[in-house]
């Protein structure tokens, strides 16, 4: 559904965004991250055609999206939620880009409802708070219903209501063979929302894969009534180790090859277990964050 071939962008000397690649299919969320100054946002302007890359090119089902006639029908998106007229009514907003892209009015309505903002259809959106403003911008971005969604940041601003409303339209529109790319810093949403994760860091990919293959350390945790002769096993075996959460001994391999280490040495243990690291350990350790 879209294909990022070697997009780079070059601003004063500067590579802010350097051969970023990657292909999203249909029925999938995927999460874009990094750090603020990574080039998120910068991508995602190249991606839709705000910004002309220095080199490279992205196709959203084989075609610039710019080159695509109307292309709203293509891929909906939502980069900047205050880029609405605040003398207009949320309600003639939608209904005027419904017109523009050749959609039924009453989709604005019918939207308008689906995003909590029947009530305030009729109120000026300079009157509208952050959260109103990302859902009015989510509303747009559906309006032709496309395939494909580019979000930057839908949660900011949002209360935990309208985080879980928009996870769930995001995953319903993945589970009707939709797809979904969206940038967040809310990293325990994209946790529960994402399918898979791109990650960049100082402009490149570091990361890019299923978040449950990217979250599996290949570590293990294991504990025992000697602590100390598990330790020396492992050690023994070549297998580095380090102190782990609640007394336990962090191994730098997999289950298996810590079950046999200390059954050759003959040292008792209560449990072995993978080390499943969280969302926030991976984004740190990849993406140069706080370095």
């Amino acid at each position: 559904m879209l294909s990022v071939r070697g997009l780079t962008k070059v601003y004063g000397g500067r590579t802010v965004v350097d051969n970023v690649s990657f292909d999203l299919q249909p029925g999938t969320v995927t999460a874009f991250l990094g750090p603020n100054g990574a080039g998120k946002s910068t991508t995602l302007r190249m991606v839709t055609g705000l910004t002309p890359p220095s080199t490279g090119a992205s196709w959203v089902a084989g075609r610039a999206y710019r080159e695509w006639p109307n292309p709203a029908h293509v891929a909906g998106v939502l980069l900047d939620a205050s880029a609405v007229h605040p003398g207009r009514t949320g309600g003639a907003h939608l209904r005027n880009a419904a017109l523009l892209m050749g959609v039924p009015a009453r989709r604005a309505d019918e939207l308008l409802g689906q995003v909590g903002l029947a009530d305030a259809a009729g109120k000026k959106v300079g009157k509208y708070s952050l959260g109103m403003r990302q859902r009015l911008g989510l509303a747009h971005a559906l309006l032709a219903d496309p395939p494909l969604l580019v979000l930057d940041e839908p949660i900011n601003g949002l209360d935990p209501v309208g985080i879980r409303a928009t996870r769930e339209l995001l995953r319903g529109h993945a589970a009707r063979g939709g797809t979904v790319l969206l940038s967040s810093h809310v990293l325990s949403e994209v946790d529960q929302t994402a399918d898979r994760i791109v990650m960049i860091g100082n402009g490149r990919i570091v990361a890019d894969g299923p978040i449950r293959q990217l979250l599996a350390s290949h570590r293990s945790l294991v504990h025992g009534p000697d602590m100390n002769a598990i330790a020396d096993a492992l050690m023994r075996a070549g297998i580095r180790i380090q102190p782990g959460p609640n007394g336990q001994i962090m191994a730098d391999a997999p289950t298996a090859a810590v079950s046999d280490a200390v059954f050759a040495a003959g040292v008792r243990v209560h449990g072995i277990a993978e080390h499943q690291q969280n969302l926030e350990e991976l984004f740190f350790r990849l993406s140069g964050a706080g370095r």
